[in-house]
């Protein structure tokens, strides 16, 4: 992690649109194709046929795929046309009502395809079309004075006059009847006339239904059932069918409707009148089957593929990806995958292999939920790198598999932060988790075990501080027989830990921090009683006018159990905040040098600082402590450490002479 604000720019333009996809990541094709070849069967003529599955499914983008498949059937050689209206119930104007809506919408498309051909403008179909245009506006007209009589309010000028408009003289015809009352026969007679015989079929693509308040699904169903249902008609109705069960349900309660007859002992089980009544209006229904494991790997894989920025692949490129996924779906593995000349995916492909059982199971094979967490993926990782926060994607996809999925764990990690223990949980964590089950029964005493101690910075009587023999003696008796407490980790945390990468030698407080902040979340720490935690800010003060307002008196005065909780705080702060180890160091060497009795504590804290994280800054500070024992810590320290420009400011920094 470093405190440079990094560059950010291969992060912009990493989301995903919610919008239905063009392109088939889902091996959706299958289910649209056998769709359309319904769709077009003579035999299921007129035909409403539905496409279940639940929110986030893919319904949407699967009605897509029906679209451009039945364009281009349409004048396939035979010169028959499939006109296909795309419709939306969830956007209908409420004032209008969903009836005259839908209906509306299939008059629009008739009429766009007539007045297309100058043969047809003055043919008898445009003006049947014209007359159920007016069964329309009257039916509009109702429904707007209706609401207005109940919100007793009068409908404009403009309103009455937009709906309610009075036939020409050539239109109007002696006792015409007002209202949708005889629509369904003149729209069969339209559908059935001559300027309509190259249409083979005019395909309706309901979108959104369960979505809608139960006012606008029943009333949609019903336009499709009573007045839309001739021959010429398809409606494709994407929904998830059991909440649109529940809005019939709400609309027309059980005992209006009647119940299935009941049959003998091997019959089937009944169904609630609400089913019985959507299936009155719908014939079958295509369940849209969820992601298995294999499409959701495949499909992980291939949405960070759609997005990539350097090298980018072209549509071709990516198509060609797909085509392959396709193939190995046998197989059920993504080993072996051929990859477009030129193009390293092996880090795509080892992120979608390490999070796919996790979203599977979680996310149910949801493909929406799976692009939205993507999405948060993204966006956070953004926010912390403009925050100087700079993680691997790994990292973050770890973090927020446990934010977003495993929230009870999510705080439990919180409150290790909390108490300062967050570094030593996730080592046991980690060590457990990556542990098998016969190592652990052939050494449960093992060094691993004891990895996953937490260990106690106790003072000890012998400790002295008055030769630096002493106090080595001391440290070595504090750290060699600590208190065995294996802490208990719940399955979901096991198993989070088992994901790469390893997190126990990063420093994730300042994420843990930002992420906590999304949900109002306020660290308060816990590891001081509230007497010290002011006191704990100023010893880690860097600007001198600020350590000027803790004096060395007031130092000594403090009791010793304070200044050893004070050390085992600042000790474990030093370790586990990067940001806070140098003045976390400053204030451990403040309170050695006012309580000598506490040397072998502050020696064992500087031990235990991760080489990995040392800063230069720290590591000259630590050279220049005048304290017993400090030569030894700096010669441990250095053992572990790589050559660079910290182990040189911790051995050859000029010593400083006197107090920390």
């Amino acid at each position: 992690m470093s405190g440079e604000i990094p560059d950010v720019g291969d992060l912009r333009g990493r989301l995903w649109s919610d919008e239905p996809s063009k392109i088939d990541f889902l091996a959706a094709r299958a289910v649209a194709e056998t769709i359309s070849d319904a769709v077009l069967d003579d035999s299921l003529d007129p035909l409403a046929i539905g496409l279940s599955g639940p929110w986030g499914s893919g319904k949407t983008t699967v009605l897509e795929l029906i679209k451009l498949d039945l364009d281009n059937r349409s004048d396939a050689g035979d010169g028959k046309t499939i006109l296909t209206v795309r419709t939306d119930p969830w956007r209908y104007d409420p004032s209008v009502g969903a009836k005259e809506s839908l209906i509306a919408e299939v008059l629009d498309v008739l009429t766009a395809e007539l007045e297309s051909k100058p043969e047809t403008k003055t043919g008898r179909a445009i003006k049947l079309l014209k007359k159920l245009a007016r069964r329309v506006d009257w039916a509009k007209a109702i429904k707007l004075a209706a609401k207005t009589s109940l919100a007793l309010q009068i409908p404009s000028v403009d309103d009455l006059t937009d709906l309610i408009r009075e036939p020409s003289e050539d239109e109007a015809s002696e006792g015409e009847v007002r209202g949708l009352a005889g629509f369904r026969a003149e729209f069969e007679e339209l559908m059935s006339s001559d300027e309509l015989k190259h249409i083979r079929r005019v395909a309706v693509l309901v979108d959104d239904l369960d979505r809608c308040l139960v006012d606008t699904v029943v009333e949609t169903l019903e336009a499709i059932r009573l007045f839309l249902s001739v021959k010429g008609m398809a409606f494709v109705i994407a929904a998830d069918e059991e909440r649109v069960a529940e809005a019939i349900r709400a609309k027309l309660p059980e005992w209006t409707m009647p119940e299935e007859r009941p049959g003998g002992k091997d019959a089937l089980p009944t169904e609630p009148p609400s089913k019985l009544y959507l299936h009155k209006i719908v014939q079958t229904t295509v369940p849209l089957p969820a992601l298995g494991a294999f499409d959701t790997e495949s499909y992980v894989l291939l949405l960070q593929l759609q997005n990539r920025v350097d090298p980018q692949l072209t549509d071709e490129q990516l198509q060609a990806v797909i085509d392959e996924c396709t193939k190995l779906r046998g197989v059920g593995a993504l080993d072996g995958l051929k990859t477009p000349t030129g193009f390293d995916i092996q880090q795509e492909l080892a992120f979608a292999h390490r999070l796919t059982t996790i979203l599977y199971e979680k996310f149910m094979g949801n493909p929406r939920r799976i692009k939205r967490f993507l999405n948060d993926l993204n966006i956070r990782r953004s926010i912390a790198a403009r925050r100087g926060i700079s993680l691997d994607l790994d990292v973050v996809a770890k973090l927020m598999v446990l934010e977003v999925l495993l929230p009870d764990q999510f705080q439990e990690v919180l409150s290790w932060l909390r108490t300062g223990e967050l570094r030593d949980r996730l080592s046991a964590l980690e060590t457990l988790a990556n542990t098998s089950k016969t190592e652990e029964s052939d050494d449960t005493a093992s060094a691993d075990e004891a990895t996953a101690q937490e260990p106690e910075m106790e003072e000890t009587e012998s400790a002295s501080g008055s030769s630096e023999k002493d106090a080595k003696a001391v440290a070595e008796r504090e750290t060699a027989a600590p208190v065995a407490v294996v802490p208990v980790f719940s399955d979901d945390l096991i198993r989070w830990a088992k994901l790469l990468p390893d997190l126990k030698e990063i420093d994730l407080s300042p994420y843990l921090h930002l992420a906590a902040s999304f949900s109002g979340d306020l660290l308060v720490s816990q590891e001081l009683p509230q007497r010290l935690r002011d006191l704990s800010v100023q010893l880690m003060a860097l600007r001198t006018v600020d350590r000027m307002l803790l004096s060395e008196d007031r130092l000594k005065a403090l009791p010793l159990e304070d200044v050893r909780t004070l050390v085992r705080h600042l000790g474990l702060r030093a370790r586990d905040r990067i940001q806070e180890q140098r003045g976390a160091v400053s204030g451990i060497g403040r309170l050695a040098a006012a309580h000598p009795s506490v040397v072998p504590m502050a020696l064992d804290a500087f031990r235990r600082l991760p080489v990995k994280d040392l800063m230069v800054a720290t590591a000259m500070h630590l050279r220049g402590l005048a304290i017993p024992g400090m030569e030894d810590v700096i010669t441990d320290l250095t053992s572990r450490m790589s050559d660079g420009p910290e182990k040189k400011a911790l051995t050859t920094a000029p010593a400083t002479v006197g107090r920390p």
